[in-house]
């Protein structure tokens, strides 16, 4: 029974370690997602800036705002789906622990 909970906290911390790099990875995703984000208000105030009259400029100007908000949004999504499954796999880890400290507890007064 040891050797199998230990086993389970093998990989519980293993696991743990996987969400912790996951979680890691999204913050420096987050931060690139920012700086792009940044870069697309500046362009958007450029674009305002330049009070452009001609209707196929800003027509092509707001296509591409599009376009870069649209892979900002998507890529702003996945980064939550990863983060949210780094902590449902966390909180998973948290709860094994959690019961195997209480099966520990139980075999410690059995004996």
């Amino acid at each position: 029974f040891v050797q199998q909970t230990e086993w389970s906290l093998q990989i519980m911390t293993q696991r743990a370690l996987e969400a912790e790099s996951k979680v890691e990875k999204l913050k420096q995703e987050i931060f690139i997602l920012q700086g792009e984000l940044e870069s697309s208000k500046v362009e958007n105030e450029n674009l305002r800036a330049s009070q452009m009259t001609d209707p196929g400029v800003v027509k092509h100007n707001i296509d591409f705002a599009l376009q870069n908000l649209y892979k900002i949004i998507m890529s702003a999504n996945w980064s939550i789906r990863q983060l949210t499954s780094g902590a449902q796999s966390l909180c998973f880890v948290a709860e094994v622990l959690k019961s195997t400290g209480k099966i520990s507890e139980a075999e410690a007064e059995k004996k």
